[in-house]
């Protein structure tokens, strides 16, 4: 399943809806925080597609969960913003987090910047900040996980 991958975007539902619209065939959108809000102007560009979203640092007076915790294509996807896993100071506490419940894609945010490994069976994904243009793909099948960092044109 081609799944779009947003983070940090900080009150720009311009490149949201941009990066929406250039992927209507993502069946599925991950959203790591830092601009819930900013996704209640969207129910148009999200249509029918299965959306997930976490809270981040930002996202004051959210009931959103800190992780969310997704089954794709028999893979656990593992979604947090990252910044109760020190994220900006270094992955340990979010692999740790990451192997203890099983997961095979790790996604986080926080950091702005774009992001991508494969460590100890594990896919790693920061999409970047789609405030600064940036985010990703992740192409999620039963034989494997491709990840794509991606960027919006700049207008």
């Amino acid at each position: 399943m081609k799944t779009l991958i947003l983070s940090d975007s900080h009150g720009n539902t311009y490149n949201v809806r941009d990066a929406l619209t250039k992927h209507p065939d993502a069946g599925q959108i991950i959203f790591l925080g830092d601009g819930e809000r900013d996704f209640t102007y969207l129910g148009e560009e999200i249509g029918n597609r299965a959306l997930t979203m976490v809270c981040g640092n930002c996202d004051f007076g959210s009931d959103l969960n800190e992780v969310e915790l997704l089954k794709i294509e028999n893979h656990l996807v593992y979604c947090t913003h990252g910044h109760k896993q020190y994220v900006k100071y270094g992955l340990d506490n979010l692999l740790k987090e990451a192997e203890t419940v099983g997961a095979s894609l790790v996604l986080y945010g926080h950091t702005h910047e774009q992001f991508t490994d494969y460590f100890d069976g594990m896919h790693i994904m920061n999409p970047g900040s789609i405030n600064e243009y940036e985010y990703g793909i992740a192409d999620i099948t039963p034989q494997g996980i491709v990840l794509s960092k991606m960027t919006l044109y700049k207008y």
